[in-house]
């Protein structure tokens, strides 16, 4: 039998449905979807893409955080545009919070997402 942790960060956007922020089993954390929402305000950053990509990633930095990690943890990123058009400018905000070895990761083009949002992305922390 295993045990899970709820991990909550006030850093991060709350969590308005029956899911948690992220949930902790053994040494491994499981982040939800994070969309580019301000914590503070609770209104999605649309600005341009390069602006939702940054608040995306910190979004995940401060799940990370609250885990016991940072980015550098994540072991799996899972990604999703509304348009894969995107898809460079993701990957050339992803270069400005990562660092080799890059986690493994996939990137789907979805017809939609929560709150009118362009991107999004869920993890796999390893601790």
């Amino acid at each position: 039998m295993f045990q899970k942790e709820v991990i909550h960060t006030e850093n991060a956007p709350k969590a308005v449905g029956t899911y948690s922020q992220a949930i902790k089993v053994g040494n491994l954390v499981f982040a939800s979807g994070q969309i580019p929402l301000n914590p503070e305000t609770g209104e999605l950053v649309q600005d341009n893409f390069q602006a939702s990509a940054e608040q995306v990633f910190k979004n995940l930095t401060a799940v990370c955080q609250a885990a016991g990690g940072d980015l550098s943890n994540i072991v799996k990123l899972n990604v999703f545009l509304t348009d894969l058009n995107d898809f460079a400018e993701f990957n050339a905000v992803m270069a400005q919070f990562f660092v080799e070895p890059y986690p493994a990761r996939s990137a789907v083009q979805v017809c939609a997402l929560p709150k009118g949002a362009t991107v999004e992305a869920e993890a796999i922390i390893a601790l």
